[in-house]
């Protein structure tokens, strides 16, 4: 079976588009970067570098400093799957991304998408 495209896709690609739905509903960057940090134990450094590095999702998530435990309380569906019953380990990783950013534009309270 071929590879995934969105694997090979540099990270700095789509992080504007996750800025940008964040920011259409009212949240900002900096909760963009809230819930990245919370996912991947990232700092602002080290997103910026992966970012300024050009990191391709698997680099960007394969390098992660601490992924969070907890990222697999996070459950629903996101491109009409779920997430929880997605099989690749790395395309799990890049849905739960998503599904927080999700969650982010449609105006769930901090505390609930951090799963605290």
């Amino acid at each position: 079976m071929a590879e995934h495209k969105i694997f090979s896709m540099a990270f700095a690609k789509v992080y504007p588009l996750y800025v940008q739905k964040a920011e259409r509903k009212g949240r900002t960057r900096g909760d963009v970067h809230e819930v990245i940090h919370w996912l991947t134990g990232y700092d602002d450094a080290g997103l910026r570098d992966r970012i300024d590095s050009g990191a391709d999702f698997r680099t960007f998530f394969a390098e992660a400093p601490a992924m969070n435990p907890d990222r697999r309380k996070i459950t629903g569906v996101i491109c009409g799957v779920r997430v929880e019953e997605i099989e690749d380990p790395l395309m799990q990783e890049i849905r739960y991304l998503d599904k927080l950013v999700d969650e982010l534009a449609r105006g769930k309270a901090m505390d609930k998408i951090l799963r605290g």
